[in-house]
């Protein structure tokens, strides 16, 4: 069985620098400053034969339940409610200081198995401060050293003594096997078993982990007036009509020119990763500011990646003449964004819940076009009758000879063309073959790859 632990602790102890240790990736940011972390972020740790789910958490402080560190605090104490076990940590080399008390009394009356963790406890310097440890009557401290990966054995007896029915190891996953067509047979590559991974970027404070607390029915990110609250991009696992989802909040990403904050630049290359690993984006755009530069160069890097798009038009509810503005706004992406004809346009409101459910039907529907194959009997009838209509220019005077096409993947949808001197084909023609295949297949909203392959020259002395 598997379960789920909370790392709790004071600012700047190394919360994130375990979480990361334990899952086995950088995700969560780190740096020297305290308060780093905000939201409460999960993955799937994994320590010698034991699985489980690891929750970092922003640092405990006192405020106001209205100010920013009280809502911080509220998530913390969200994940406590939520674990199974929480794993208290002070700096060794700090030694237990008043708010390590004050926060270890509070984390004893919630009644979980505890694990207390002495960090940064390497070297002489952190052995008297692990030592003192046991003044706060929670057990014996393990000693580790989160950044340096000293200590891993004895947390690992210390979870196994804490969760004795909970600690065991997973099953074995199957290795994937790729997808195999007939000629004359559409396809598609989506697994419904599989969490559909979904990125919601834009500008700062264009609403998008209020937009995202709406679609779960809960406040699971920390919001407010505040531009800039989110740093980490956070994974959430929910189902959703029946769907399992995986969405992920992301910082606000701004120029490159106006970032000069270190912990921005960390924020925004965490953004950026989420898009690499996502399968269909959400361009969440501030409806009554839309279309800005930034909002088309983040669009541009969606392309780039080849991830399906969806445009969310947020704050809707400020929006008078919906009908007109829709219009004008689905013409302006169309006109801006020619390599991502189609994409869906979703009038949305995370403060109402306005327009939802459309935009989670649109995300389905690209995510299905994304994974979409189209039989090589179909692709090469159209392609047939798009030559005819328009073929290829001359090149020296001989004509480029297409033989046929087919598509070998999706995901997004790659075609391959076969012909000879298709290295002197126009990209005006490329432009005018993508733009007829997005149309008589039905393929809006996704990035669309052409590549060509031309048989060898057996004359051609440069390759031999």
């Amino acid at each position: 069985m598997s379960f789920t632990l909370a790392i709790i602790g004071r600012p700047n102890v190394g919360k994130s620098t375990l979480f990361n240790r334990l899952v086995g990736k950088k995700l969560a940011l780190v740096d020297d400053q305290p308060g780093v972390t905000r939201d409460r972020r999960e993955g799937e740790a994994k320590l010698a034969d034991l699985r489980f789910t690891i929750i970092d958490t922003a640092g405990l402080e006192e405020g106001d339940a209205a100010t920013l560190s009280g809502r911080m605090r509220a998530q913390t104490e969200a994940a406590i409610e939520q674990a199974d076990a929480i794993l208290f940590m002070i700096d060794a080399r700090a030694g237990v200081t008043p708010d390590d008390r004050y926060f270890a009394s509070l984390v004893r009356r919630a009644g979980k198995p505890i694990v207390l963790v002495a960090n940064k406890a390497e070297g002489r310097a952190g052995e008297a401060g692990a030592l003192d440890a046991f003044s706060l009557g929670l057990g014996d401290p393990v000693p580790l050293s989160a950044e340096h990966g000293e200590g891993m054995i004895d947390l690992f007896d210390a979870l196994r003594e804490a969760l004795p029915d909970l600690t065991e190891p997973a099953a074995d996953e199957e290795d994937e096997k790729p997808l195999v067509l007939a000629d004359d047979e559409d396809g598609s590559e989506l697994d419904p078993t599989k969490p559909l991974r979904i990125a919601v970027v834009g500008r700062p404070n264009a609403g998008k982990s209020t937009l995202i607390n709406r679609i779960l029915g809960q406040d699971r990110l920390l919001t407010g007036p505040e531009a800039g609250i989110t740093r980490d991009s956070i994974g959430l696992d929910f189902d959703y009509g029946g769907r399992k989802l995986k969405m992920f909040d992301t910082a606000g990403l701004r120029k490159r020119a106006r970032v000069i904050d270190k912990l921005e630049k960390l924020a925004a290359a965490d953004a950026l990763r989420a898009v690499k690993f996502a399968e269909v984006v959400v361009l969440l755009l501030d409806a009554t500011i839309p279309f800005e530069k930034q909002d088309l160069t983040i669009a541009d890097l969606v392309e780039r990646e080849g991830r399906a798009l969806v445009i969310g038009l947020n704050k809707w509810d400020l929006i008078e003449d919906h009908g007109a503005k829709l219009r004008e706004l689905r013409e302006e992406a169309a006109r801006l964004l020619p390599q991502l004809r189609g994409s869906p346009v979703i009038p949305v409101s995370g403060a109402t819940g306005q327009g939802v459910d459309k935009l989670m039907q649109a995300i389905f529907r690209v995510h299905e076009t994304w994974n979409r194959r189209i039989s090589t009997a179909r692709l090469n009838r159209w392609l047939e009758a798009a030559i005819d209509q328009t073929p290829p220019p001359a090149v020296s005077g001989r004509r480029i000879k297409i033989r046929y096409m087919t598509q070998p993947k999706a995901r997004p949808p790659h075609f391959v063309l076969f012909g000879n001197q298709l290295d002197a084909l126009p990209t005006s023609y490329e432009r005018y073959l993508l733009n007829g295949l997005r149309e008589a297949f039905d393929l809006p909203g996704v990035p669309l790859r052409l590549s060509k392959r031309m048989p060898e020259n057996p004359y051609d002395r440069k390759k031999r």
